[in-house]
């Protein structure tokens, strides 16, 4: 008799931004007339930089000719790219990272459920709250909670991000194994300064854990004070794997292409309490059961950090950045509190009221789509998220529209 994965049916009702969808879904069938704006998920509506489709259109036509056609590349990713993002993204930075500690992926999402599979079952994990969906549901799945019970799951210690600690969460007062951060953070747009991080790294350190560091909005930062890497920390390498990914910073998100760091200093322990690097390990599951990312769009990719690139990349954050600020100042004008929309394309708007009765008093009374803080835990309960991902023009006529709806 063949069986399911009984730790599925833990999970919660469907995805959260599959209920978004279902719910908008049923009101434009409703109303017709209503032209929807969507500023909930964060999903990117300016191209890709000329740079990219240039590298592109080119490996592509390399593609068309038997002398240059390429099949099966290396799982871990060309070279060509993986030299590049260590040079850039870490290396200018002063963080001590070597091309080989890199793999290349089809995008952060896969790799922030993915990367659990090397870990054991038993660990106890730590998450924010809120808490993108993705690191909670994934842990569900491969057994690490118990059952789901006064809207947390058991077996899981909450880190809470609340406005008292300015949604940076506090250390853990037990012991954690597996500690998920993500900055700037999404859901609320916070960002994390080097002395909080280095609490983060030492308290790893300290207690054997490891952190999962979810970094794939760091080119949003615009505080030159602020990391954008867990690696320009001290002690890092040891505890740390970083994850990003082009989807925000280049427009990625229909083409697919991401990273994951795992310096070959990181370790993690057996039963016996034996040292392993986790760079091998991950390494034996990339190659196992990926085949890599397509030539052409690792080509794309490689284009971001040519001069050209770097600066059509900058021109479409500070596009969204704008957007942000726009919105955080109308939110706030309307006597709001929000957190976010400075150095984060998420603006985390306190609703002081139920978080889905706001989100439909914000599609029925404005069209515009936003995302319910409650799905993204408990914490989020009374919060909405407003993502900055869209036209300034749709972004104006959106503030007009909630203006009116809310003022």
């Amino acid at each position: 008799m063949i069986k399911i994965n009984e730790n599925y049916l833990k999970l919660q009702a469907s995805y959260l931004f599959s209920d978004i969808a279902k719910r908008v879904a049923d009101f434009q069938a409703a109303n017709p007339q209503m032209e929807v704006i969507k500023l909930g998920i964060g999903d990117v509506t300016r191209c890709l930089p000329k740079a990219c489709i240039d590298a592109f259109h080119k490996a592509v036509d390399e593609m068309a000719d038997d002398r240059t056609f390429r099949g099966y590349g290396p799982e871990q990713g060309y070279p060509f790219l993986r030299e590049k993002i260590a040079a850039n993204d870490f290396q200018d930075r002063g963080a001590d990272i070597s091309a080989d500690e890199i793999f290349i992926s089809d995008g952060a999402k896969c790799d922030s459920g993915n990367i659990q599979e090397i870990f054991s079952s038993n660990i106890r994990i730590a998450l924010p709250d809120p808490v993108y969906p993705v690191y909670l549901d994934t842990n569900v799945m491969a057994g690490r909670t118990g059952g789901f019970k006064d809207g947390r799951y058991e077996g899981v210690y909450y880190l809470d991000s609340t406005r008292d600690n300015g949604f940076i969460p506090q250390l853990p007062k037990e012991p954690v194994d597996l500690i998920y951060l993500c900055f700037p953070n999404n859901p609320t747009g916070a960002a994390i300064s080097k002395d909080k991080l280095q609490q983060w790294v030492d308290y790893a350190r300290e207690n054997k854990a490891l952190i999962l560091y979810d970094a794939a909005y760091e080119a949003f930062i615009r505080d030159d004070s602020l990391p954008r890497s867990i690696y320009e920390i001290n002690g890092a390498k040891e505890v740390a794997i970083e994850i990003r990914s082009f989807s925000k910073s280049a427009g990625f998100t229909g083409i697919r292409c991401g990273y994951v760091v795992i310096p070959k200093t990181c370790i993690a322990y057996d039963d016996k309490g034996s040292k392993h690097g986790l760079h091998s390990l991950w390494n034996r599951r990339h190659t196992t059961k990926f085949n890599g990312v397509s030539y052409p769009v690792q080509r794309a990719a490689e284009a971001v950090y040519s001069q050209e690139g770097k600066q059509q990349c900058k021109e479409r954050i500070d596009h969204y950045l704008r957007n942000a600020r726009l919105i955080r100042n109308e939110m706030t004008a309307l006597g709001y509190e929000c957190t976010g929309g400075d150095n984060s394309p998420y603006i985390w708007v306190d609703g002081k009221t139920d978080s889905w009765s706001f989100f439909d008093e914000m599609l029925e009374k404005a069209g515009v789509v936003c995302t319910p803080g409650a799905g993204f835990g408990k914490c989020g309960q009374g919060y909405i998220r407003i993502s900055a991902f869209n036209s300034f023009e749709n972004v104006k006529k959106a503030m007009s529209r909630i203006r009116e709806a809310l003022g």
